[in-house]
């Protein structure tokens, strides 16, 4: 289970989109990772922009490249559109929809919250952060989970928004619906990342 590891707000930076959640502790969010400073204004080329937006939702959703590869092929055989399919199959994995549920805020807390087995799907522990829920899935934490004070506090906090494809009671959250495109808040350009794939 490969996942990385190096320093988060240089990836942030190099997208100019604060990939990790991190509010007020991301520094220099609009000056690009690099020793040597600005390096002009070049407008981005066509390929450009497609490898920018693929970087930044691969990133955002803590996918290496060849995983994203396999989710892309995987839409692109599915009826429909295959920018859509791509986005719902990245918002149905396990870590993305313990970080929707709220029970972490953000979605690295939510993988090793998911690594470490905290999580029941269906009253079976998992320790898979990939694994694909299922309309009807009823996601659970443990009773070690319960007893971890950033979990109580985050359970606590009532400003949390659950999308509409989900509910949650308590610690208990279930998948009510196949996430749409209109449940995504973050700014992505799906049609990009198909395009880039298909050159």
């Amino acid at each position: 289970m490969a996942k990385y590891n190096g320093p988060k707000n240089r990836l942030s930076r190099r997208e100019g989109f604060d990939l990790f959640n991190k509010g007020t502790k991301m520094t220099r969010m609009t000056v690009p990772p690099g020793v040597h400073g600005p390096k002009g204004t070049r407008k981005a080329s066509q390929y450009g922009k497609q490898l920018r937006e693929k970087q930044k939702v691969k990133r955002l959703y803590g996918v290496l490249e060849k995983q994203f590869r396999k989710y892309v092929a995987e839409a692109s055989k599915t009826r429909g559109n295959t920018g859509e399919t791509l986005l719902a199959l990245l918002e149905t994995r396990l870590d993305n929809v313990v970080y929707r549920l709220g029970f972490v805020n953000t979605r690295p807390a939510a993988r090793q919250l998911v690594s470490h087995r905290h999580i029941l799907v269906n009253g079976k522990k998992l320790n898979i952060p990939s694994y694909q829920v299922k309309k009807g899935d009823a996601i659970t934490l443990s009773k070690v989970a319960l007893a971890i004070p950033v979990i109580r506090v985050q359970l606590e906090n009532q400003d949390t928004k659950i999308p509409s494809w989900l509910k949650r009671k308590g610690p208990v959250g279930q998948i009510e619906s196949t996430p749409k495109r209109a449940d995504i808040a973050e700014p992505i350009t799906e049609q990009d990342i198909i395009e880039f794939y298909s050159r």
